[in-house]
């Protein structure tokens, strides 16, 4: 599964003020193919509004964001662009978040997107990240496009990045809806459907329970299309009556003699229960609560919950974030382990906030926060880890970590590897866990060797990562 980014940097997996508020920004990717362009990326980015600076321009508000991209190759940069992005003209205190699009011609094969976000109105708001991608051909045989879910989208004949095939489609960058979320509109596009023998297809969609692998009755469908070289395919899923759970929409293109010809995915979190954990209208604070929390980093420390906290819960905190208004993130934070621990929520709280600070010490960097990072996240979500093997420098693979814990809940001998590309700061990033619900990136060991290593392939990504003198990251994560 694909996880969707929030670069802080936290290449989502995460948002600070009170020492300095930092850009914040959600990334995703997703694969096209057009017959006269060839395969391409499109790269998606949700700027968070109270995270940029808005300056006065005549009749209005506006933030400008200079953004920076590089793609390359094993051997060599394929792809750059720079350039200041304006977001749309606000007229009041309250923006909404604004979005971009890129689109970028790309060979079948293996990449390292590099981007650089800057917000031009803020000093030190830099922030920066490396995600790797795979493109596939989809120039050959028949097959279906990345599934791209909509956050909204309505009819148009615009030709604009955000229009596709008719529609005006803004990127859900999200793969969790709350119980708000009725529908979920979805795009997606068939290629080389031309091949096949008779003038008609089937496209099926089912949701998998991800739990049992079982169907979900009552959420298949199935359409007749015409074949095509390019077929657009835009629809909406009912998920009202969903219940929460993890689940999977798997589409499938097949024959008319029920032949499967292409299969895609996609993974999302459906919470379909009213569970927004208190209210704050009535509230009374605890001064000594109260007392804990500085003026100053009331909404730091309201920020700092996002780590221990539910998708359902981190969207309540950006909304509180959203608002600016320290009683209100004063509200929030005591409620929170009023509900969570309610014997002892204030010694619960002083408990946390200690390890907050912690983690600030240990992991923080020049451009983001303790807990925005991948170790501060995994240690205030777990806890520390029993055994830590960390390689600050090796002949052949980046700096890196590896973190074992013998027990997180249920889980036995659970390990994180966090590694540090980019050499020039504190900022270690999760490349691998075998922890349900984190990354998995089987490929972990060729990336951590990358600087002298070449590509493997899809069935084995690691085949050239053999024999690398000191080069020990296998062993040591192999070892209980």
């Amino acid at each position: 599964m694909k996880k969707i980014i929030l670069i802080c940097f936290c290449l989502l997996q995460s948002i600070s003020f009170a020492q300095g508020a930092k850009l914040k920004t959600f990334l995703d990717t997703k694969q096209f193919y057009a017959p006269n362009v060839g395969n391409y990326l499109e790269l998606y980015m949700q700027f968070v509004s109270y995270s940029v600076v808005y300056k006065n321009e005549g009749n209005g508000l506006r933030a400008k964001v200079l953004i920076s991209v590089e793609i390359a190759d094993s051997s060599k940069t394929v792809f750059t662009d720079r350039y200041v992005l304006e977001s749309p003209e606000a007229i009041d205190s309250v923006q909404d978040d604004f979005y971009e699009i890129l689109r970028v011609q790309l060979n079948p094969g293996k990449y390292s997107l590099k981007i650089n976000l800057l917000d031009i109105n803020k000093e030190d708001s830099e922030i920066s990240g490396v995600l790797p991608i795979s493109i596939e051909d989809f120039s050959t045989n028949t097959k279906i496009s990345d599934v791209l879910v909509a956050e909204y989208a309505y009819p148009s004949d615009q030709q604009t990045n955000f229009d596709k095939s008719g529609y005006h489609i803004i990127p859900m960058l999200s793969s969790f809806y709350g119980t708000d979320s009725k529908t979920l509109p979805v795009y997606l596009e068939l290629y080389g459907t031309e091949e096949i023998e008779d003038s008609t297809f089937q496209l099926s969609h089912r949701i998998i329970n991800m739990k049992d692998a079982s169907e979900i009755p009552g959420f298949t469908r199935t359409s007749t299309l015409f074949k095509s070289s390019v077929v657009p395919v835009f629809e909406t899923i009912n998920i009202e009556e969903l219940n929460s759970g993890n689940y999977q929409i798997e589409y499938r293109l097949t024959s008319n003699s029920n032949e499967i010809l292409s299969i895609q995915t996609y993974d999302f979190e459906r919470s379909n229960e009213n569970n927004y954990m208190f209210t704050m209208e009535n509230m009374m604070l605890d001064p000594a609560f109260q007392s804990s929390i500085p003026s100053d980093s009331v909404l730091y420390y309201l920020e700092s919950l996002i780590p221990i906290s539910k998708p359902a819960e981190i969207k309540n905190i950006i909304e509180t974030l959203k608002s600016k208004n320290n009683d209100e993130a004063r509200k929030h934070i005591q409620g929170y382990w009023a509900v969570s621990t309610p014997t002892n929520p204030y010694e619960s709280w002083l408990k946390y906030k200690a390890q907050v600070v912690f983690v600030q010490k240990i992991y923080g960097n020049n451009f983001q926060e303790g807990f925005e990072t991948d170790r501060g996240r995994v240690y205030l979500k777990y806890g520390a880890p029993n055994q830590v093997n960390a390689r600050e420098s090796s002949p052949s693979e980046y700096p890196y970590e590896i973190w074992t814990y013998n027990k997180i809940g249920v889980y036995s001998n659970k390990r994180f590897v966090f590694y540090n590309p980019d050499l020039v700061n504190n900022a270690y990033r999760l490349l691998h866990s075998d922890m349900i619900g984190e990354l998995k990136n089987p490929a972990w060991p060729q990336i951590l060797a990358k600087r002298n290593t070449y590509n493997g392939n899809v069935d084995n990504p690691n085949q050239n990562n053999v024999n690398h003198w000191g080069g020990d990251s296998n062993d040591l994560f192999r070892q209980y």
